[in-house]
């Protein structure tokens, strides 16, 4: 069942470190050269760890990282009755690491232009030989005649192995990957065993969440609207979605000042920004249609088959939707999730229920603060729309050049400085934050904290702020976007992130503040504090 599943993150194309336990997997969304239309995405697959970087970094930590590996895997295959277990799990890590050295790094595929890479489905035997594509695609149910495939280094060479390595290796590969995937709801003694390693020895989460709490995510994962609509009734009014609606409307008109007070901008350039901003499409709290699970089947007694079979539906689902008209006001995210999204594809914003409660928004609260934490998220959401990604796809969602090179020259300058502002970043000693991964989220960062700040500003309305606790209007709103910024993180958790997350860590994330110069008015931030940038240094996109 050719699946794929999007990391959780706040952009759904910044990301693109799509993670399926397939050797690829499939994805239906608007297409990049037709966006009116879905299409089919094949993008590449068929590793448990993180990243790549986890099968091919050489330093010790990664080192000892793929022997525990290697032994969970053992323990796994023998709790599930194979032989020679050892062997076994010694032949899948070496395919897996085969498979690792043909993928592409999370910052190449970050770029859009080389992953629009449009194959019929007769260029698959000649352009990555090695597999049964006619076979594959008569079992998937592909009719598409037409895909885009993300990374065509990747199944050339992913292919190639499907022939070269031996059959009882990649039967064993299968077997490990679906026992994996799901462990969860297999007997105790592999749930446990797959905690141990993917909780513990890679998040270092030293105990398992409660199994009602297990059983509340399973539930939320197969039928997130339905939970979604049950939240939403009850935990966001109407009044929240109006303000939270007003914010929005505030801050798009706050971009649209900003971008035509661009000195260095072309006005043909700032009139395809402008018509971005005029169609953007901006959801709040729930979506407008509800998900139909009409076509689930689900039994009390088989929590396996359940997942199974939504899984299945899910994809029968996408498939059937191939080559039908684009739903531009689709969600991509359920109203209990705490988090936001950009969706290029479809000129779209989703800012979901939970995410628009206290602390990141109250209705009670001063502007100050509800601009600074929530004011910066929609910020630095709708700056996705002109990022390093978003500045690829126009405003019916399309993949086209829309800049003048002079206007592309000087944004990627001020985007390289930025980048190498984040990788002078070390949150560990041996391992400093890559600029190049994570940049389109600090540009999302710079401009949000800065247009979320004008739009504060506007909001008064010529008025002075009021005084809260002795702080005024310009400090509480620095102080709720540092606060929005607050967090605690296990140490092997935060070595994952730097390395397989386009975000960088929080406590950098805060220090975008550094770029803005109202901060220092503010808090009368001097040279030699830890978060002064002479003014030279800051950086200033949008």
């Amino acid at each position: 069942m050719p699946s794929v599943r999007p990391c959780a993150d706040v952009d759904a194309l910044n990301n693109t470190n799509f993670h399926t336990s397939n050797l690829f997997g499939l994805w239906v969304a608007p297409g990049f050269n037709d966006s009116e239309h879905y299409t089919a995405y094949l993008l590449q697959g068929g590793l448990q760890l993180p990243d790549r970087e986890y099968y091919l970094a050489d330093d010790e930590h990664m080192r000892a990282i793929r022997t525990q590996y290697q032994a969970h895997i053992s323990t796994m295959l023998k709790l599930a009755g194979f032989t020679d277990p050892d062997a076994r799990a010694a032949r899948i890590v070496e395919l897996e690491r085969a498979i690792a050295q043909a993928h592409r790094t999370l910052a190449d595929n970050q770029d859009i232009h080389k992953a629009n890479n449009t194959w019929l489905q007769a260029d698959f035997a000649i352009k990555a030989p090695g597999l049964d594509w006619t076979e594959y695609f008569r079992a998937a149910g592909l009719q598409q005649t037409n895909l885009i495939v993300w990374q065509p280094e990747a199944f050339a060479a992913e292919s190639a192995l499907v022939a070269s390595a031996p059959l009882d290796t990649w039967k064993d590969w299968l077997a490990f990957h679906l026992i994996d995937a799901y462990a969860g709801v297999l007997p105790k003694a592999l749930a446990q065993e797959g905690f141990a390693f993917f909780g513990k020895t890679l998040s270092g989460t030293p105990q398992q969440r409660p199994r009602w709490q297990r059983g509340v995510f399973v539930v939320n994962g197969l039928l997130g609207d339905a939970v979604g609509k049950i939240y939403a009734e009850r935990y966001f009014s109407p009044e929240a979605k109006a303000q939270a609606q007003t914010m929005v409307v505030n801050l798009i008109a706050t971009y649209r000042k900003r971008i035509e007070a661009l000195s260095w901008m072309d006005p043909a350039t700032k009139a395809e920004a402008q018509e971005k901003l005029s169609t953007l499409y901006v959801g709040i709290g729930y979506p407008e249609t509800w998900r139909d699970y009409s076509s689930y089947e689900m039994k009390p007694d088989d929590i396996f088959g359940n997942i199974w079979r939504s899984r299945l539906a899910d994809y029968r689902r996408d498939v059937a939707r191939l080559g039908k008209p684009v739903d531009r006001k689709e969600w991509s995210m359920t109203p209990q999730t705490v988090n936001a999204v950009n969706l290029p594809l479809q000129n779209a914003l989703n800012f979901p229920a939970a995410i628009l409660q206290p602390p990141f928004f109250d209705p009670l609260a001063p502007a100050a603060a509800n601009y600074g934490a929530i004011g910066s998220i929609i910020g630095h959401e709708i700056s996705h729309t002109f990022d390093t990604e978003g500045s690829a796809f126009d405003s019916k969602g399309r993949v086209r050049n829309w800049w003048t090179p002079t206007d592309l020259e000087h944004f990627e300058a001020a985007t390289a400085k930025l980048a190498a502002q984040y990788e002078t970043y070390k949150p560990f000693p041996d391992l400093s934050v890559n600029g190049k991964q994570t940049l389109a989220e600090n540009i999302a960062d710079v401009a949000g904290i800065s247009a979320a700040y004008d739009g504060y500003r506007a909001s008064l309305a010529g008025k002075p702020a009021p005084v809260q606790d002795g702080f005024s209007g310009d400090q509480q709103f620095f102080i709720a976007f540092g606060q929005n910024r607050g967090s605690k993180t296990r140490e092997a958790s935060l070595r994952q992130q730097v390395m397989t997350d386009s975000h960088a860590p929080s406590q950098f994330r805060a220090a975008t503040v550094r770029n803005v110069d109202a901060w220092y008015a503010a808090f009368n931030v001097q040279p030699g504090e830890t978060l002064y940038l002479a003014p030279p240094d800051r950086v200033r996109i949008w």
